[in-house]
């Protein structure tokens, strides 16, 4: 008895990326990746509003609030050294969704900690998964971004990061202020819902990297300085670490100076803050790409030096008004001063020197970050918030000024191409 032939089976589809399996479209991937980019740093930019309350509910001291965004920069310098480069070798996809993953994990321990010393464990992981997703979130965007319109990736992975810290802190701060004992848990389980849409997505967006040999010898830490720009990055660096004191003094150390010298405890004033810090960063990022790289970073320092100067000065008499002036001034400055950093790094070296440099570029950023809020909580313990405060505004003002003087004698001896 003849057998029935069974009907031929459906070829199973294979991506232009070699994999098989249900693909979105790139333009897609691209919204979508610069969307998780966002929802990912504004779970960083969440804690900042929160902060006060858990430090009211638990009784901790306030070094251990700048102690948990410490270890959060230090866990990010980790990261990036280690894993900053393996999606060039594995691909970006399985590292997007593992850095996701791990995003997903620690706003997990945020909404079931019971005491700091979890937030602590919880800023780790998140510094951790930070460090891996700041490159490769970047490279993947650039790469989905549609053809001739790379620049737009660039511009979005940028955006999506200071949007994203300033929307984090606001989104927080109003959400306390609307149901201060729910707070916390409300503000993660909105995080854990857009982490884990985030990384299916990640799953499912196209493969942008192919994969080759050497993904466990990128394991080994590196990071490198072509000799071609070590004297311009000599000369940025300070323009670099006057950047991350500014970040670090709003969402790690502003909270705290509010109720101390203030008497502001309300969480929204602190996310509201930030907020429009780094609102005005992100505009004068955006709106400032046809200015000279070496003349952006003279308005950035100068923009940093007077924000810190204005808080300064707001200090003596409680002036809450020049805070604010501070937060947009030294905003923008902070955007055009980072903008003006990586531009006129970037563009001297070649392709394949580029993770090495940005290696060299984040470590020094993070290091001021992580640094400048674990030493500020120390001299906080033993002589007074209002008395850190101090120091760290002339602190900044300093740096930003060597910075500004730097950047000058750049400018002055650019080669007369007006390159950006």
């Amino acid at each position: 008895m003849t057998q029935p032939i069974s009907p031929p089976l459906p070829a199973t589809r294979r991506n232009t990326d070699g994999s098989t399996g249900i693909r979105m479209p790139r333009a897609v991937g691209f919204v979508a990746m610069s969307g998780a980019l966002l929802a990912f740093f504004a779970a960083a930019g969440a804690p900042t509003p929160l902060l006060p309350i858990y430090e009211a509910e638990w009784k901790f001291a306030p070094s251990m609030l700048t102690f948990a965004f410490g270890v959060y920069a230090l866990a990010m310098i980790v990261s990036l050294l280690v894993v900053g480069s393996l999606s060039d070798y594995i691909g970006r996809r399985p590292v997007l969704s593992g850095a996701l993953a791990l995003e997903l994990a620690s706003v997990v321990v945020f909404l079931f900690a019971p005491s700091i010393e979890w937030i602590v464990i919880g800023r780790v992981l998140q510094g951790l998964a930070t460090g891996v997703a700041s490159s490769t979130f970047g490279a993947a965007i650039v790469e989905l971004a549609p053809e001739g319109r790379k620049r737009l990736g660039a511009i979005m992975s940028s955006l999506a990061t200071t949007t994203g810290l300033g929307v984090g802190a606001l989104f927080s701060g109003l959400v306390a202020l609307a149901i201060p004992k729910q707070a916390g848990t409300t503000v993660w389980i909105v995080f854990i819902v857009l982490t884990a849409a985030g990384t299916v997505l990640a799953f499912l967006t196209p493969e942008t990297s192919t994969r080759r040999a050497g993904a466990l010898r990128s394991l080994i830490p590196r990071m490198s300085i072509p000799g071609i720009v070590r004297r311009l990055f000599a000369a940025t660096s300070p323009t670099i670490i006057a950047v991350f004191l500014e970040t670090a003094f709003f969402l790690g150390l502003v909270p705290t100076v509010l109720a101390a010298v203030f008497g502001v405890t309300t969480p929204i004033i602190g996310g509201l803050i930030n907020f429009v810090m780094f609102t005005a960063a992100t505009a004068a990022a955006a709106f400032t790409g046809s200015v000279h790289p070496h003349r952006l970073k003279i308005w950035g320092n100068l923009g940093i030096a007077i924000g810190a100067v204005l808080f300064l000065g707001a200090i003596p008499n409680g002036a809450l008004w020049l805070v604010w002036a501070s937060a947009i001034v030294s905003g923008a400055g902070t955007g055009a001063a980072f903008s003006g950093s990586s531009r006129g790094l970037v563009p001297e070296v070649e392709p394949h020197q580029r993770a090495g440099l940005f290696a060299a570029f984040f470590t020094i950023a993070y290091l001021a970050f992580g640094g400048s809020a674990i030493i500020a909580g120390l001299i906080a313990a033993a002589t007074g918030v209002t008395a850190m405060a101090v120091g760290f505004s002339i602190t900044m003002a300093g740096v930003a000024l060597t910075g500004l003087v730097l950047s000058i004698g750049l400018l002055a001896r650019r080669p007369r191409d007006h390159r950006n």
